[in-house]
């Protein structure tokens, strides 16, 4: 029972496998918090190319 304890406290094989989810998780995190932005900035890109289109036509009596 000793050398079974041991074996276990110094086992880090599943340590690997624990880093490797947090891993992913941050890196997960990060991808969807970097596409909500960029989703945000090309929204407000549209709208403003939609608002010069409307500027453009209104000031050339379209």
């Amino acid at each position: 029972m000793k050398t079974f304890l041991k074996t276990f406290a110094t086992d880090e094989s599943g340590a690997s496998a624990a880093e490797y989810a947090l891993i992913l998780a941050i890196v997960g995190a990060a991808i969807a918090t970097a596409a909500g932005l960029l989703g945000d900035s090309i929204q407000g890109a549209i709208n403003q190319a939609t608002t010069n289109v409307g500027t453009a036509t209104t000031e050339m009596g379209g």
